[in-house]
């Protein structure tokens, strides 16, 4: 092929990797509005007895959005549409790119008898640079790249025939086949028929009735989520504490709610298990203190419970949105230190004779009732906790999660081990009574090291059938095969407590 010399000059560039093409960061122009140039499918549409129509969050009238804490939600998106007669296709904009086709339940409250859904598509091949593209094998786009010429920046406009985008494009220039061609940007003339900028349900229905309608579509949709949050924050004399309640919603669905009534459902929902990818939930710290008066309502539902806000909410794509839940002043809190025995038998493999050391858990400990400032079903998660300092200040004492817990109920909240409590145990005696028959003696010694006296709750587990011939301290059989024993210690004091076992096996 014969070039002019300006031609030669402009292919200089022409011999850049297939991929450059993308890594310039090409930028996609295109008419804001399609052209009147019809593709075969639309051609099909055309002969339709009515035109198609589109409906947006322009023509929604009411927005209701139910969350489960199971990674789905349920969305009921009211609008109140103009719509013709006969058979038409109605293109539904504006709904969550999670959603599942197999769950739509459309209808409309006007005339439900009159209008009915003969089919319905769900498009989610969205507009972006690389599938407008692809739609455009075998068609003319419009390159255009930048050029120096006598020290100024100049652009040029070649046209050029796409004829294959696999791991790069494929051009033909003339007669010239071009591979790996750099462009500032690409032109295309249209939006394919087939690409949507937003994901949309397709549906052909029926109108019989009247034009002026308020339809209801309903649908499941994925990666909605929520879940709860706690701080508790205890006084110094550790006698009360304030319990604040937040919940976090995060939409990761793929479009927004405006103006929409945000429920939360709380419980274990039974699903059929899939492959889809389940998102992971964020990590997050508390916010501040929100107003005081309550903004959920909870009723049961099932074998559920449900948070019903009492005001209108928006959540945008990609946002997490936290809202306070309940707010509980002055709850009384106990807190507890715990004991638990590891082992049937308290030898030391490492150290013989030498006692094991058990940690020393720390729990704060309260009842979700009313009269504790309480008294609503708590969603299950995060405890963060903490207590003021001597200077007044807040400071982190501990974490823990809890399950969902009805009302009436006792929480226990996990915040560490004992830096000033030890515990050791250890086997004194083990004997052979008859055939199956031992008798065993064990001791815990407890060291309190704190300014204040504690009482330490020690679990001991006991193998066979058992009784307790001697004890120090008094017991509570708690289990066929655990004992209980409530060991007060003083402050900077040591408590030992002996206990004799028979066993048979």
């Amino acid at each position: 092929m014969n070039l002019s010399g300006k031609m030669l000059r402009k292919r200089l560039v022409w011999g850049l990797s297939s991929a450059a093409i993308f890594a310039a960061g090409a930028t996609l122009l295109y008419p804001a509005t399609r052209s009147k140039k019809a593709y075969p499918a639309q051609e099909k549409e055309a002969a339709r007895p009515a035109g198609d129509q589109s409906t947006s969050l322009n023509d929604q009238t009411d927005l209701n959005v139910t969350v489960y804490n199971s990674n789905i939600a349920l969305v009921r998106d009211v609008r109140q549409l103009s719509l013709p007669g006969g058979i038409f296709r109605l293109k539904f904009m504006d709904i969550a790119a999670t959603v599942n086709p197999a769950t739509v339940h459309f209808r409309s409250l006007t005339d439900p008898d009159k209008l009915g859904v003969i089919e319905q598509n769900y498009e989610y091949d969205l507009l972006e640079p690389a599938k407008l593209l692809h739609k455009y094998v075998g068609k003319e786009v419009t390159l255009v790249r930048a050029y120096q010429e006598n020290g100024t920046t100049k652009r040029e406009e070649i046209k050029a025939t796409l004829l294959s985008d696999n791991n790069g494009p494929v051009w033909k220039i003339g007669n010239d086949i071009v591979t790996g061609m750099y462009a500032e940007s690409l032109r295309f003339p249209e939006v394919p028929a087939n690409l949507y900028e937003r994901p949309t349900l397709l549906m052909s229905l029926e109108n019989s009735g009247a034009r002026k309608q308020t339809i209801e579509a309903s649908y499941l949709a994925n990666n909605l989520n929520w879940n709860s949050d706690y701080v508790l924050t205890v006084t110094r004399d550790e006698k009360n504490a304030d319990l604040d309640g937040w919940v976090t919603v995060v939409n990761n669905s793929g479009t927004a709610f405006h103006n929409a009534r945000l429920q939360l459902v709380a419980g274990e929902l039974n699903r059929i298990q899939t492959n889809a990818r389940r998102d992971a939930n964020m990590a997050y710290e508390m916010a501040a203190k929100a107003a005081a008066a309550p903004q959920f309502q909870q009723e049961n539902f099932s074998e559920y419970h449900l948070y019903s806000l009492g005001r209108r909410t928006s959540v945008e794509d990609k946002e997490t949105k936290q809202i306070s839940l309940l707010q509980g002043s002055s709850v009384p809190v106990e807190k507890i230190f715990v004991v638990n025995g590891q082992n049937y038998y308290y030898h030391n493999a490492q150290n013989p004779g030498s006692p094991l050391k058990d940690p020393v858990m720390v729990y704060y400990k309260f009842k979700n009732d009313e009269k504790a400032g309480l008294g609503i079903p708590l969603p299950a998660g995060n405890v963060r906790v903490y207590q003021k300092d001597s200077k007044g200040g807040i400071l982190f004492a501990g974490e823990d999660r809890i399950d969902h817990t009805p009302k009436d109920e006792t929480v226990n909240i996990h915040i560490g081990n004992a830096f000033d409590v030890v515990a050791e145990h250890k086997q004194t005696d083990y004997k052979s009574i008859a055939s199956h028959v031992w008798e065993m003696e064990f001791e815990v010694t407890i060291r309190n090291h704190k300014d204040g006296p504690i009482i330490v709750e020690v679990n001991e587990p006991i193998g066979g059938d058992w009784e307790m011939l001697t004890s120090t301290y008094k017991y509570t059989k708690t289990a066929a095969f655990a004992a209980q024993f409530n060991v007060p210690v003083a402050k900077n004091g040591k408590a030992v407590l002996k206990y004799r076992i028979r066993a048979h096996w």
